[in-house]
């Protein structure tokens, strides 16, 4: 027998201090524990102490998985009651160095790694977790080529995915004992990693083509066929595979790219958000987008799938769409043009009626957009020339420079305001403060994705959604956009993060009907809201069953 030994070494079932005397007898422990009993929430409070005490966020980030190794519910209620200002803790910008440093810092596996070279292994790794099909709710994957800003970093990106399951349950209460984090190792392109002793994935370059796609189709058929009712959350890939994958698969699996349709509906809230100020319209949007990848496409279908909700076709629509890449504006006589640019590449005639190459400034002048999005990560692309002449076409514009850091943002929103004499309607990508001008304050609102991807899976959980439709990411859009008052100039266009879990079960409650609404829904509810509440994981200590854990220490 090992004297309770188990459930200390059990960070599901350990609650440390807070086992009462009488747990403590039958488990054996006694005499193993400071004599306080403690609630959890004077654990957390000295944890949160702790925490304080760490030199910076990366040491932050190590003490938080190392409580998190210990006491799972303790390290969830910590982060519950503290979100807001973990937030950049437990993900961006922090675990960008905490991915570079992974292989080294290697202590236990939290994730189902799946091997390229090993694809018929595929189905006995999930089948080793010993779950049901009724067992699991979320899955969240990643091929970890395209990490945050920091590019290709193969199995070392395997904590994008950890991390983004954390943000579930702080934020939305999506139980995380009912989740799986899935580390497709296809190998990497980092050469770093390559030459590194220490690494732990795959050591060969990234696989693409036919058996990439087996592995893509493989994971897809094994965890929809063992967990049908999980939602399956794509993180982190590149970009032709981010949005080939949710076209060949969304309609058949329940698939959600938060590249891609999660920051393509936050900045929709914030653009719905503008139109309460301007009084417009989808369908009369014209969209500028420099940045032409993953996260810009994203928001161009988006936007776009609201222009068509809104009456016009999806040709009208995507007319009224330029991206703009390092090349210029996106023709369709540009030579290998990735397949998720085409949909909206112009006309070649506009750049040679124009004389060569169309830039920023070019389109801006010639387009008069209502929206301008920034995620080139090309620090002060956005002028004070691009801005006066974005202003010179409309009024208030919606101006959204979402790259990150704030070293590589297009604009720095207090020249932003300056340059359009305070007309401009501002979110950045990044937490930025109030900026005063001619008495006025204006706050800026961050577009960050935790406002919406952990609502839209509780939602999409709650309903039983068979997979994730335009409607639903509209209803999360307009959601997160119903929470702010635009009514005072200066306004934010978007919530703060400092109430994610009030904010996630209005989401929640919003995905929900629209998911009824369009027919995939498979869950019925008399009161969405109180199924909401009553599907919300809190980080309380469970009723412990002592007769069974005395015989699992036996």
């Amino acid at each position: 027998m090992d004297n309770g030994q188990h459930v200390l070494r059990d960070a599901h079932l350990n609650r440390g201090t807070a086992f009462t005397s009488e747990q403590r007898r039958a488990l054996g422990l006694t005499g193993r524990l400071p004599a306080s009993v403690e609630t959890v929430e004077a654990q957390a409070a000295r944890s949160y102490q702790q925490l304080g005490s760490q030199p910076d966020d990366l040491a932050k980030y190590v003490y938080l998985n190392a409580l998190h190794d210990r006491n799972e519910t303790l390290y969830f209620r910590l982060l519950t009651d503290h979100l807001a200002e973990l937030l950049p803790v437990v993900y961006d910008p922090t675990i960008g160095d905490a991915i570079e440093q992974w292989s080294h810092e290697y202590r236990r596996s939290r994730a189902l790694y799946l091997s390229v070279d090993q694809i018929g292994d595929v189905r006995a790794s999930f089948e080793t977790l010993g779950l049901g099909p009724d067992d699991v709710d979320l899955i969240v994957c990643s091929d970890a080529e395209e990490i945050l800003g920091i590019g290709d970093w193969g199995v070392n990106g395997t904590d994008i995915a950890v991390g983004k399951l954390a943000i579930y349950t702080a934020a939305a209460g999506i139980d995380p004992h009912r989740v799986i984090a899935v580390n497709l190792d296809v190998g990497t392109d980092n050469q770093e990693l390559l030459d590194d002793p220490a690494y732990l994935g795959n050591r060969h370059e990234r696989v693409r083509g036919e058996k990439y796609d087996e592995l893509i189709d493989t994971y897809l058929d094994v965890a929809s066929d063992l967990f049908p009712h999980a939602l399956l959350h794509f993180e982190d890939f590149g970009p032709s595979n981010a949005r080939r994958i949710l076209i060949e698969h969304g309609e058949r699996h329940r698939i959600f790219n938060d590249d891609m349709q999660g920051t393509g509906a936050i900045v929709m809230a914030a653009v719905m958000s503008g139109m309460k100020v301007t009084g417009g319209r989808f369908a009369d949007q014209r969209l500028v987008v420099f940045g032409a990848g993953t996260a810009g496409t994203g928001m161009a279908d988006q936007i776009s799938a609201a222009m068509v909700a809104d009456g016009l076709t999806l040709e009208q629509a995507r007319a009224r769409v330029w991206l703009i890449d390092k090349d210029g504006l996106v023709t369709d006589d540009m030579d290998h043009l990735p397949d998720y640019q085409q949909p909206y590449a112009r006309p070649a005639a506009e750049v040679t009626d124009a004389g060569g190459t169309v830039d920023l400034l070019s389109v801006v002048e010639s387009v008069h957009p209502t929206i301008l999005i920034g995620t080139s990560t090309v620090a002060g692309a956005f002028t004070e020339d691009v801005v006066r002449a974005l202003c010179a076409g409309v009024e208030r514009p919606v101006l959204l420079p979402l790259s990150n850091p704030t070293s590589r943002i297009e604009v720095i929103p207090r020249d932003a305001i300056a340059w359009s004499d305070g007309n401009a309607l501002v979110a950045t990508g990044i937490p930025a403060d109030p900026v005063e001008r001619d008495g006025v304050t204006y706050h800026i609102g961050q577009g960050n994705n935790a406002l919406l991807y952990p609502g839209l899976g509780l939602g999409t959980i709650v309903a039983g959604a068979s997979r994730v439709t335009d409607g639903m990411l509209l209803a999360a859009a307009n959601a997160v956009a119903e929470q702010v008052d635009v009514g005072a100039r200066g306004a934010s266009l978007l919530p703060p993060v400092e109430d994610l879990r009030a904010s996630s079960a209005i989401v929640a409650a919003a995905v929900a009907r629209a998911a009824a609404s369009d027919g995939v829904a498979t869950k019925v509810h008399g009161d969405l809201d109180a199924a909401v509440r009553e599907a919300m994981w809190t980080p309380q200590y469970p009723p412990l069953d002592l007769a069974s854990e005395m015989e699992a220490g036996r």
